[in-house]
């Protein structure tokens, strides 16, 4: 039986998301495999079931406030003493393949231990030409060595003509819409902020997701503690939802075809690229601060783009099973050629 150490990155709930489907496909292809989370403390993950027994390390991660990234908090918080004893201690010798979804521990260990690493998602499609904006020589040394691997698949909404994969989502099927009714994801903005800046707009129901429980003091502004026991249900409903740009959340709101507002983290070069793609492609509104008459056009635009996306996690752990071949833009096509497009005016 082969056997996969696979590391993810916990700081989003993106990495998590798509290593869901990923751990449903493995377990069904007999293939046994190890996950560790890294990024956030034990008691912040949730959902987890699907990954049995798996491990947790503290990692590393990125410092965030009011929607900025801060490099200089980042690098003073960074526990790097703990980091490099994790990467010695963790023992990947009775693995065939190490996985990282842009996790820096396995990502290391492997690479310190001469194992061969798979790098899976978003941030190994941006190893190729793909619409990039907010690049600096800082963000560049992240992306390249934050979790090095020695073979990758990158993920994306469009392929842009490069030998990249469609993204790993779970089969969504939206429910019966509410009109007007709106998801707020933007974990990284102060949710002061966010309440003030959505209260004026009484004639819609917003539904925000928090950290923890609140309670709002306007009737149309309603708070869930963030889990998919809650933030789904609300998800398949709603109208249209208001993010910041991960790549997780807009693939699924994409697959449910939902209209989409984002607000990319800044300083955070695949944010801001991932804006800067959803705009070329028609695919979401932007707006790069919490700006009053951008959602106010937004709210009353009616486009939305519905993609129904293939089992990218099921190509994927076949090409796995076959020794993971050279990639050709045979097999590329073949992929992509499942996905369907549709805008919708609602």
């Amino acid at each position: 039986m082969m056997k996969i150490f696979y590391g993810v990155q916990g700081t989003g709930n993106g990495h998590l998301a798509r290593s869901r489907v990923m751990a449903k496909e493995l377990k069904a292809a007999g293939i046994e495999t190890q996950f560790l989370f890294t990024g956030r403390a034990a008691d912040k993950y949730f959902d987890m079931d699907v990954f049995g027994d798996y491990q947790i390390r503290t990692g590393l991660t990125f410092n965030t406030s009011k929607g900025k990234l801060n490099y200089c908090k980042t690098a003073i918080e960074a526990k790097v003493s703990t980091f490099l004893n994790d990467v010695k201690m963790l023992d990947l010798s009775d693995y065939d393949l190490i996985i990282t979804d842009f996790e820096p521990v396995s990502a290391w260990a492997a690479r310190r231990q001469k194992k061969s690493v798979l790098g899976l998602g978003n941030q190994y499609a941006y190893n190729f030409n793909i619409p990039r904006k907010g690049s600096d020589p800082i963000a560049d040394l992240i992306m390249k060595y934050f979790a090095p691997a020695n073979k990758s698949i990158g993920m994306h909404w469009h392929h842009f003509g490069q030998p990249i994969v469609p993204p790993i989502v779970e089969a969504l099927e939206s429910k019966a819409i509410v009109k007007n009714k709106i998801v707020v994801y933007l974990p990284f903005e102060d949710v002061v902020d966010v309440e003030r800046f959505l209260a004026p707009f009484e004639n819609f129901e917003f539904h925000v997701s928090c950290a923890v429980p609140m309670t709002s003091k306007h009737s149309h502004i309603i708070y869930h503690a963030m889990n998919a026991d809650t933030f789904f249900p609300e998800l398949y409903t709603c109208e249209g939802i208001i993010s910041n740009a991960g790549f997780a959340m807009t693939s699924e709101a994409l697959q449910l075809g939902k209209k989409i507002l984002v607000k990319p983290l800044h300083a955070q070069v695949e944010q801001t690229s991932n804006a800067a793609a959803l705009q070329q492609l028609g695919y979401a509104h932007v707006m790069n601060e919490l700006d009053a008459e951008t959602v106010q056009h937004w709210l009353h635009d009616n486009h939305a783009v519905h993609i129904t996306y293939p089992n990218t996690a099921k190509f994927l752990t076949k090409w796995i099973q076959d020794g993971m071949p050279e990639i050709d833009m045979d097999f590329i096509e073949a992929i992509w050629s499942h996905v369907d497009i549709l805008h919708l005016e609602r």
